[in-house]
């Protein structure tokens, strides 16, 4: 985790939302991913989905069943819907996000009978570290 709060640090410094995301075999790190939509003017560049996108083309496959991720805010709708296409095996995330996660918040995309994979799920990994970036920058903001 430590590696993925580093990346949401240096996303902040780029003026991006802190959201950092490291894909991992192991102990050994694949790819790493911070927040990017502004910079690449892409709304779909969220932390998880650069790390996702960087390690499949790092591993030469689409399926990336053997790799965890590890993302300091609870992923996102579209963020799952990527960990489940993508087959990680286990999600680890940081900070609980109640108004727009979709792992234990809103639609839980996990839980629905649609979903075709279900990554083991270990939440609250580095909360208040990832929790306080996130309250800095948007402090900073207003």
């Amino acid at each position: 985790m430590r590696a993925a709060l580093d990346a949401a640090a240096a996303a902040a410094h780029r003026d991006e939302v802190p959201v950092g995301a490291v894909v991992a075999i192991g102990d050994r790190i694949v790819a790493m991913g911070g927040n990017a939509p502004r910079a690449t003017c892409d709304p779909t560049a969220h932390a998880e989905i650069v790390a996702i996108r960087a390690a499949a083309a790092a591993l030469g496959r689409e399926r990336l069943e053997d790799c965890d991720l590890w993302v300091t805010l609870e992923p996102c709708a579209m963020c799952a819907g990527a960990i489940a296409h993508a087959r990680i095996r286990r999600l680890y995330y940081g900070a609980d996000d109640p108004k727009g996660g979709a792992v234990a918040h809103g639609p839980r995309l996990f839980g629905q009978p649609t979903c075709h994979h279900r990554p083991e799920i270990y939440p609250g990994i580095g909360d208040g570290e990832a929790a306080a970036l996130l309250r800095d920058f948007f402090a900073r903001r207003r």
